[in-house]
C-alpha cells in the first residue's frame, strides 16, 4: 500500500477533496456450485489493449468510461498499457501485464482444476475514472450482460 508522501501535491490535494462513492449495501451473490465448476471472467481496470485495438481516450474529462475486450487465449506479452492516471508506477504492468491482467493465472487454474471453464472474452477498462455516472449507467450494464451471454457464473476483478 502507498503512503500519501510518495504522490505529487496535485494528486495529494485531489485525493483529500474526491468524493469517494459509497456502495451499501454492497451486491453479493453467494455461488451456488463449487468454483471448480464455474465458468471465471476477468475484469480489470489497467486500460490495457491488444496490439492494434484502440485505447480507451485519455482526455475525456473525468475519464472514458470504456473497455476492450481481450479473448481468453491472447499472449500477455502482447498487451499495450494505456491506462491514464500518474499516480502510480506503471513498471511492473509494462515488464508482466499478468500484475493487472492475469491471463497465464487463468490460464493455469483451468490447468488445475480449479475453475470448470474460462470465459472467451474478458474486458479491460480503462481505470481512474473519477466521473463513473456514465460507467455505471451506460456501460456497466452491456458489459455485465457481455459476461452473461458468455454463461460467466464468477468474475476475478483486478482493479488498477
Amino acid at each position: 500500500m502507498g503512503d500519501m508522501n510518495e504522490f505529487s501535491l496535485p494528486i495529494k490535494l485531489f485525493l483529500k477533496t474526491y468524493r469517494w462513492r459509497r456502495i451499501d449495501p454492497v451486491p453479493w451473490t453467494p455461488l451456488s456450485k463449487p468454483l471448480s465448476e464455474c465458468r471465471l471472467g476477468l475484469v480489470s481496470t489497467a486500460g490495457l489493449t491488444l496490439e492494434g485495438q484502440k485505447p480507451c481516450s485519455k482526455e475525456i474529462k473525468g475519464g472514458d468510461p470504456c473497455y476492450r475486450e481481450i479473448p481468453w487465449d491472447a499472449d500477455a506479452n502482447r498487451l499495450v498499457e494505456n491506462h491514464r492516471s500518474e499516480s502510480w508506477d506503471h513498471r511492473g504492468v509494462e515488464q508482466d501485464p499478468n500484475i493487472a491482467f492475469p491471463l497465464d493465472r487463468m490460464r493455469e487454474l483451468l490447468e488445475q482444476g480449479r475453475v470448470g471453464s474460462l470465459a472467451e472474452r474478458y474486458m479491460s477498462f480503462m481505470g481512474s475514472v473519477t466521473a463513473p455516472g456514465r460507467l455505471v449507467r451506460d456501460i456497466v450494464p452491456g458489459a455485465v450482460q457481455n459476461f452473461v451471454n458468455q454463461g460467466v457464473e464468477v468474475a476475478l476483478l483486478v482493479p488498477v
